[in-house]
């Protein structure tokens, strides 16, 4: 596979989609995880950066993430690219 540089997370109460891109913008990765996935996954990958929507649990999972080592950038949920909201669904909100 290769390296992963940048990747998107959707979270919800119980499941967390993730869209991951490398160096030419092309996905590597597509994934679902359960809450008590997330850290197990995030440990076994080397420092990339991580894209979420702001919102209420975004602060945790943000000092979680950056303890493993990530760089979390939080966004407005306005700032989504555009096109993913037409057909909203959790792994369209990942990839944006």
């Amino acid at each position: 596979m290769n390296q992963i540089i940048r990747i998107g997370i959707d979270t919800s109460k119980y499941i967390f989609a993730l869209h991951g891109v490398d160096a030419a913008e092309q996905v590597v990765l597509r994934k679902k995880l359960s809450r008590k996935q997330v850290l197990e996954f995030f440990a076994k990958l080397p420092p990339t950066v991580i894209g979420m929507e702001a919102c209420g649990a975004s602060q945790h999972w943000a000092r979680e993430l950056s303890k493993l080592g990530h760089e979390v950038k939080l966004m407005a949920p306005q700032l989504v690219k555009p096109y993913v909201m037409r057909n909203k669904n959790d792994g369209r909100d990942a990839e944006g």
